[in-house]
């Protein structure tokens, strides 16, 4: 499903580029730029004969998730039971977001269990060796397939002339640069991350900066199993990556309200970050710019 795209003359004359453009995966029915990937990762893997399905994440990709498995067995149950329930167990962290994790508990049902690890990733690998398929972005590739739609939807606006986005793993930015690359469009891709977590980011600069936890809580992934491939590809586009602290954070969500009208979360107000950054140190965009309003 397509999300709206919403352009802000007044924000982008304010930090002084060509165009901003927002990108609005919050206002997707599975509450974010995840609800592209993981259905289409669960599709996949249902077809293959699985059926149960594990997660360690106490954010967007655990949210869509949840929300597609009460879908599609809601769906099943109305069709006559023909069809086996899907099984999804979400394991989180215990210092996840309170808000996030109510929200996941929410969702809990028969079918759909929420557990608080001590080690979530650990417990995911147990999951795993007892037979549950990992819905892990980081390491399968078949993440990517799901975001090829959003990276055409964004090749298609006139003038575009980069995307910038808040990374964890990278699997977005990877699906999006390699999609630019294949079909030649000038269209720089831009990481941004985190005072907390920057692995990819540090590829472009060194961050010497407050030692903070950042209030971006969704970029967590410090292993960047997707460096190798993800950083060259950004490199062909033409972009780069961007470190922002909490400051920086603060001030894109207080200009983002003044010129857009909009609050933001702290995760989505890391694009306009990551462009305010790029021009506070004279980053010349070729066109428009889209900042990735990826949820909280």
């Amino acid at each position: 499903m397509s999300t709206p795209l919403e352009r802000y003359p007044k924000l982008a004359g304010a930090i002084g580029v060509p165009g901003i453009y927002f990108k609005r995966e919050d206002l997707h029915p599975y509450g974010s730029h995840k609800g592209r990937s993981i259905p289409i990762m669960i599709k996949h893997y249902l077809k293959g004969g699985d059926s149960r399905f594990a997660i360690s994440s106490s954010g967007n990709a655990a949210l869509a998730a949840a929300l597609f498995v009460r879908e599609s067995n809601d769906r099943r149950e109305g069709a006559g039971g023909k069809e086996k329930p899907i099984g999804l167990d979400i394991f989180i962290g215990q210092h996840a977001s309170p808000h996030k994790a109510i929200r996941l508990k929410e969702l809990a049902d028969d079918h759909i269990r929420v557990m608080v690890k001590e080690r979530p990733l650990q417990a995911l690998n147990e999951a795993v060796k007892e037979g549950a398929r990992s819905l892990r972005q980081s390491t399968d590739d078949v993440a990517l397939i799901g975001y090829e739609p959003l990276a055409a939807e964004l090749g298609e606006i006139k003038g575009a002339g980069a995307v910038m986005i808040g990374t964890s793993s990278g699997t977005t930015a990877q699906a999006l640069a390699a999609y630019f690359t294949k079909k030649k469009l000038s269209i720089q891709v831009h990481i941004v991350q985190t005072s907390s977590c920057h692995p990819l980011s540090e590829s472009f600069e060194s961050y010497d900066g407050p030692d903070e936890t950042s209030t971006a809580d969704a970029i967590v992934d410090k292993t960047a199993h997707r460096k190798d491939v993800l950083i060259p590809l950004i490199e062909k586009t033409g972009g780069r990556g961007w470190v922002a602290t909490n400051d920086d954070i603060r001030a894109a969500q207080e200009l983002t309200e003044k010129h857009a009208g909009l609050e933001i979360s702290a995760n989505s107000a890391l694009s306009v970050a990551g462009v305010m950054k790029a021009t506070s140190i004279g980053w010349k965009f070729p066109g428009a710019v889209v900042c990735m309003i990826c949820g909280e």
